[in-house]
């Protein structure tokens, strides 16, 4: 759950707070054109314009925890694991106008509970994205590497 309270002008009676119930949700289907809405939103560069492609990697991940306000998914976790020793993060998103609420630290929280502490948790950052990181408990690795995809 997050609350916003606007800031009212000095000497107003009314006072107010927005609280949204985010509700996180371990392997529950997620639509293709969902996670496409969130990606573009989020600013996470994926190949959005193939839906036919985040299908078939959603299909095959093995952990997927999604944030959900109501029936709008905001956010998602795609993560691939063999839950025993590690567990690969390929994707954190959440909608822009749900950022800066904590909804990508609950979404690593919840890949977390569901890996356990004997699993290792990696990724590969965004550019944009190397300073949120360390915020939520990952260490800078020096011995990473890395083939990339043609396409």
């Amino acid at each position: 759950m997050f609350c916003d309270t606007p800031q009212l002008a000095a000497g107003s009676v009314i006072k107010a707070a927005l609280c949204i119930m985010i509700e996180y949700r371990v392997n529950h289907p997620v639509d293709p054109r969902d996670v496409v809405r969130v990606f573009d939103s989020s600013g996470i560069r994926r190949p959005t314009s193939d839906v036919p492609r985040i299908q078939r990697m959603f299909g095959a991940a093995n952990l997927v925890v999604s944030a959900w306000d109501g029936s709008h998914m905001v956010g998602v976790a795609r993560a691939l694991t063999d839950f025993s020793y590690c567990c690969y993060l390929s994707d954190l998103a959440v909608e822009s106008s749900y950022q800066k609420q904590g909804i990508g630290r609950e979404l690593i929280a919840n890949v977390r509970a569901a890996i356990g502490e004997e699993v290792t948790l990696v990724l590969l950052s965004a550019p944009d994205a190397m300073s949120f990181y360390p915020t939520v408990g990952f260490e800078l690795a020096q011995n990473a590497y890395v083939i990339r995809r043609a396409r």
